[in-house]
């Protein structure tokens, strides 16, 4: 029922995917009603809220910006943090680009689980999707129900041997996230790789933090972590990406061959109209305290 938050601070260092660049970032605990702010101590410390209406771009990944500033990458750490029930916390960065890590969540449910998770006195608030929305861009296709919990239906299709057409349904329960979603990498065609480096982008791209397939198989020696890895890393982005609501939300995602690009247009259309959903007290959200980590991760201070 009650917000949470971090008990104490904790930091880790890696590059990122795009920018090649090596970054640390520290997770902060934050005072009720703060929300998800991104700050960047490069910058004296501006601050970006993690927020729908401060998406800036889609592309590849979930962008964030504020009066010219901007925090990319941000979707695996915000699912990890919604993942976990976290509604209050500061992100600091020394760059522009959240660390890749190892591809996944993991590293920062790590994170998270290191600096502890703290029960704010304030109420939670969820909002409640009241009426159906959907937007649609060809062949892909997103909706959100009304619902009483936050369920996830995702299905992908791809012309690939090793992927083909995969469909995973999530439903956010008491350690659904680090039992089902959190491992669950980003993946790329090889051939895609070589472009997007030959066009500057994806410079810290690598088989140590992404899932890489050529045209008939999967390149990572140690294969995959779930069959349905692909799917579930989808799954996963959305959390995140649906965290930039601002609330715990409460409603059913279907997403047909979506991305970045068409859900976020999805929380905009729903965010769009007062009418589409209702802002409520949490009357009966998880707790994750108490959970016995199963990862580990080098390069984390606390």
């Amino acid at each position: 029922m009650f917000q949470q938050t971090l008990e104490s601070s904790a930091s880790c260092t890696g590059i990122g995917l795009h920018t090649g660049k090596r970054v640390t970032l520290t997770l902060r605990p934050a005072k009720p009603d703060t929300g998800i702010v991104f700050v960047r101590t490069d910058l004296g410390g501006v601050r970006v809220r993690a927020s729908a209406s401060n998406v800036v771009d889609t592309l590849l990944a979930t962008t964030l910006g504020h009066r010219g500033v901007r925090v990319a990458t941000v979707e695996h750490v915000l699912a990890a943090l919604r993942g976990l029930g976290v509604d209050n916390a500061a992100i600091e960065l020394d760059g522009e680009e959240v660390p890749i890590m190892d591809g996944s969540s993991a590293p920062f449910v790590v994170l998270i689980r290191s600096a502890g998770i703290k029960i704010q006195p304030r109420n939670r608030r969820a909002l409640v999707v009241q009426r159906t929305v959907r937007v649609k861009d060809g062949d892909k296709i997103a909706e959100l129900r009304p619902a009483d919990h936050l369920r996830i239906s995702y299905t992908i299709a791809f012309d690939h041997p090793a992927i083909t057409t995969q469909t995973f349904d999530y439903i956010d329960a008491r350690g659904a996230f680090e039992r089902e979603l959190c491992r669950a990498r980003t993946f790329g065609f090889l051939r895609e790789v070589e472009m997007l480096q030959a066009s500057g982008l994806a410079r810290g791209g690598s088989l140590d933090n992404a899932v890489v397939v050529d045209d008939v198989a999967i390149l990572n020696e140690e294969g995959l972590r779930y069959e349905d890895e692909f799917v579930r890393h989808k799954v996963l982005d959305a959390v995140g990406d649906l965290s930039l609501a601002g609330y715990t939300l409460r409603g059913h995602l279907l997403a047909q061959r979506a991305g970045h690009a068409l859900i976020q247009a999805l929380l905009c259309e729903l965010l769009s109209d007062r009418a589409n959903y209702a802002l409520v007290d949490e009357e009966d959200t998880c707790t994750l305290l108490g959970s016995v980590p199963v990862f580990q991760l080098d390069n984390v201070t606390v």
